[in-house]
């Protein structure tokens, strides 16, 4: 992840090159481009192809390919539909001709409804929450050997659920993670609807792995992302804290399936996701 808001947000951002066309790039990072990427990426496509009054309030996407990030990556977008509530567009994220993305997201015009949610789970709140950086810098200096400290994001996270990443041990699926990007945001809501979405890949998959002695990152495991869907439920501040509870209910044929939801510190339930992951265990292990 870039260190600074605003290095972020310009990877984020896509490039208008015709009217349903767009380019985007990525940062410096090792073999493959990060997931949350592509589809925060694709995400700004579909909204600025569509009329500003149209709210994204859902996203069903497929990873078909890795992405290569020393490449451009090329959305095509294919404008479904246009009705009087709602709106629909099919955005295929490409690179050399060849599609390594796709993803459909649906607009609503603001209207009133009725409402109820679930209840976010009972956590510590964030400032009793050790910080990533300072978690991964005190791992650093018990293990000199084997970890490095990561450099300071741009989106501040604060994970409640720790395993031992050295020894994992398998655990409930479920897991609760605190995420808060700096000021800087702005009100637009399609910003912080864009980081948001780049925050829902991270933790899915791990949360697939809890009930077994492996991580996303165990050299023994194979694993990334093959869907995902993001429902926005109601408006919200991601330079606010936000909290991401995740749990898995099923991992089978070397895929798990895990679920997770966005809660304001007040309580609110601001968006909903799900994903399917590949975990598969690399030949010769168990």
């Amino acid at each position: 992840m870039p260190a600074d808001l605003e290095k972020l947000l310009t990877y984020l951002e896509v490039e208008r090159i015709d009217k349903y066309l767009f380019v985007g790039n990525s940062p410096s990072q090792p073999k493959r481009i990060f997931g949350g990427q592509v589809l925060a990426q694709s995400l700004n496509a579909a909204t600025r192809s569509v009329e500003s009054d149209r709210i994204a309030h859902s996203m069903h996407a497929y990873f078909m390919r890795p992405g290569d990030p020393n490449k451009q990556i090329v959305f095509e977008v294919d404008p479904i539909r246009d009705g009087r509530s709602f709106t629909t567009r099919r955005v295929v994220a490409k690179q050399d001709a060849k599609a390594i993305f796709s993803t459909s997201v649906s607009f609503q015009v603001a209207e009133e409804g009725l409402q109820h949610q679930a209840q976010m789970p009972d956590v510590p709140p964030p400032e009793d929450v050790e910080s990533d950086v300072d978690f991964w810098a005190r791992m650093a200096k018990e293990n000199p050997d084997k970890i490095k400290p990561i450099t300071p994001p741009a989106i501040e996270r604060r994970n409640i659920t720790r395993r031992d990443y050295l020894d994992p041990q398998p655990a409930d699926p479920v897991q609760h993670m605190w995420f808060k990007a700096p000021a800087g945001l702005g009100d637009e809501l399609n910003q912080h609807q864009t980081v948001l979405t780049y925050i829902s890949d991270f933790g899915l998959l791990g949360a697939a792995t809890l009930p077994h002695p492996y991580t996303g990152m165990s050299r023994d495991l194979q694993a990334a992302s093959l869907d995902h869907a993001i429902w926005f439920h109601r408006p919200f501040r991601a330079d606010e804290y936000l909290l991401y509870t995740m749990d898995s209910t099923c991992a089978h044929g070397g895929r798990g399936f895990s679920r997770g939801m966005f809660f304001t510190q007040s309580g609110e339930l601001v968006a909903s996701t799900v994903q399917e992951a590949l975990i598969r265990v690399r030949s010769g292990n168990s």
